[in-house]
Order: structure tokens, then C-alpha cells, then sequence
């Protein structure tokens, strides 16, 4: 039970994200510029790699040729399916990665601000903008690999009657969710000073409270639009969870450790509801 009782805590986090960011709608909109772009890049690019499926799937498929052109036009127009599912699954996978390498200066304060939300915000491991996006760029391909590393096995095993049907798409997602908890926390973790091989220990040691958190974000993700309208509230979900449970009271470099926001009270997010934030100087700090 007390897997079950973390699993549904992770879903639980990113409702906690989903309420900051509706009583905060100017941190909302703040948050799907860089989602709004990548969104439309990838929509390009599945738009792209429908029309040209089933060019794809003959080419993919020489070997069918020599076959009855009943049962090879069946086969192929199953192989220019999955070809596109798996493309749709790598956009739902990648996309919260992508999505934070461009718009990290947008998330970073984001995060922040939820942090904020909850008393002072770690200090001490700040890096220049030129220093903080290529480590970005490079943690999230580290992710990538491991997570091509279990997905593209799932994919093959996609293909093997009844088990390619059930457990492989469950498996998939309890997968992607896991990675993809480990790109949205890693804002927050790295405001803590931890490096990749300790986020990765932390996430590990409480898997269903990961997985939780991600698999949900995954389905969401799935759904056209919602990885746009969902990934301000996943960042915000993000940081409230490494603040209150993966890590509490970690906070290296001169913060505090984390207090609850007093009864009926609101932070505030620093300007006008519904305004969009400018920087720090919006913050009213």
C-alpha cells in the first residue's frame, strides 16, 4: 500500500503545480512561450513524418516486395502506424527536455518563484546563463540515452503479438514518466548543488513517487496541446516536490529549509494577476 500511497502521491505533486500556477496566471502564461515553440517545431515535425509514413514504411519493408499485394499493403500500413506512434511517444518523451533547454531562463525563474512560495530559495550554485544551457543540453542527452537505452527494446517488443498490445505500452510509459520526472526536477535539484548521479539516487530511492509524478505528465503529454498547457504546472509540481520530500530541508549554499505557507495565505507572485513577469524586478524584491 505504501507504493500505491507514493505512486498516487507523485500525481498528487503536480496537482499541487497545477493549483500554483491557476492562482498564479501570469507565471502560467509566462511558462508556455518556450512550450508554445517547441510545441509548434515538433507538430512540424509529426506533421511531417505522418504524410511521409507509409513512403517510410516501403522503404523500411523491402523484404515484402515479393508478397501479395493484399497482405503487403496490410503489413505495411501497420509498420507506417507504429513508425508514427513511435515518433508521437519519442515527441511526448523528449519534449519536456527540449522544452526546458530552450526556455530554461523562463523555467529557472519559474521554479524559483514556486520556491519562494514556500520560504527562501537555495543559494550559492548559480551559474551564467553560457555556463547553465550547455550543461542543460548536455545532462538532457545523458537522459535521452538512457531512456532510448529501455524504449527502443520496448519498441521492438511493440511487434510480438498480445505482450507488444499490453504490458509493453505500460512498461513504456512507467518508463518515460521516470525520465521524465528526472528532466523536470532537475531545476530544483540543481539549485541544491546536486550533480546528475545524485538526482538520479535521490529519484531512485523513492521510484513510485517518481514514476507516479511522470507517468501522468506522459499521458497528458500525449494529448495535443496538453504538454503545452501542463508544463508550467509541471515545473511548478516539480519544485514543490524536491522542496517537500525528495529533498526537505536541503538547502545548501545559505537557504532555509522549507516552511509551510500559512493558512489561507498566498505568496503572491510579485505583479498584477494576469500580468506577465519582466525579470526580477517584477518580483517585488
Amino acid at each position: 500500500m505504501s507504493v500505491i500511497r507514493s505512486f498516487t502521491g507523485g500525481m498528487g505533486f503536480f496537482l499541487q503545480g497545477l493549483r500554483w500556477v491557476a492562482r498564479h496566471p501570469g507565471w502560467w502564461l509566462f511558462g508556455l512561450i518556450p512550450a508554445l515553440i517547441v510545441f509548434v517545431l515538433y507538430a512540424l515535425g509529426l506533421y511531417f513524418l505522418g504524410t511521409n509514413a507509409a513512403d517510410l514504411a516501403e522503404w523500411m519493408t523491402p523484404f515484402a516486395d515479393g508478397w501479395s499485394e493484399g497482405v503487403r499493403n496490410v503489413f505495411r500500413v501497420l509498420v507506417g502506424v507504429v513508425v508514427f506512434g513511435a515518433g508521437l511517444v519519442l515527441a511526448a518523451v523528449t519534449f519536456a527536455a527540449v522544452t526546458l533547454v530552450v526556455g530554461e531562463p523562463f523555467y529557472e525563474k519559474l521554479s524559483e518563484k514556486v520556491e519562494e512560495s514556500y520560504g527562501e530559495v537555495p543559494t550559492g550554485h548559480e551559474l551564467p546563463l553560457w555556463r547553465s544551457i550547455p550543461r542543460s543540453i548536455k545532462d538532457s542527452l545523458v537522459t535521452l540515452g538512457y531512456t532510448l537505452l529501455f524504449t527502443v527494446p520496448l519498441f521492438f517488443l511493440g511487434f510480438v503479438p498480445v505482450v507488444g498490445q499490453t504490458a509493453v505500452p505500460v512498461l513504456g510509459a512507467l518508463v518515460s514518466g521516470f525520465f521524465l520526472t528526472v528532466e523536470l526536477t532537475a531545476l530544483a535539484m540543481e539549485r541544491r548543488g546536486l550533480a546528475r548521479k545524485d538526482r538520479f539516487a535521490l529519484l531512485r530511492a523513492d521510484k513510485a513517487l517518481t514514476v507516479g509524478f511522470g507517468v501522468l505528465l506522459f499521458l497528458l503529454f500525449l494529448i495535443p496541446l496538453g504538454a503545452v498547457v501542463a508544463m508550467p504546472a509541471a515545473v511548478a509540481g516539480a519544485a514543490v516536490m524536491v522542496r517537500t520530500r525528495l529533498a526537505p530541508g536541503s538547502a545548501p549554499g545559505g537557504g532555509l529549509p522549507p516552511r509551510a505557507v500559512p493558512p489561507g495565505g498566498d505568496p503572491g507572485d510579485g505583479f498584477p494577476p494576469g500580468a506577465l513577469p519582466q525579470g526580477p524586478s517584477a518580483q517585488g524584491h
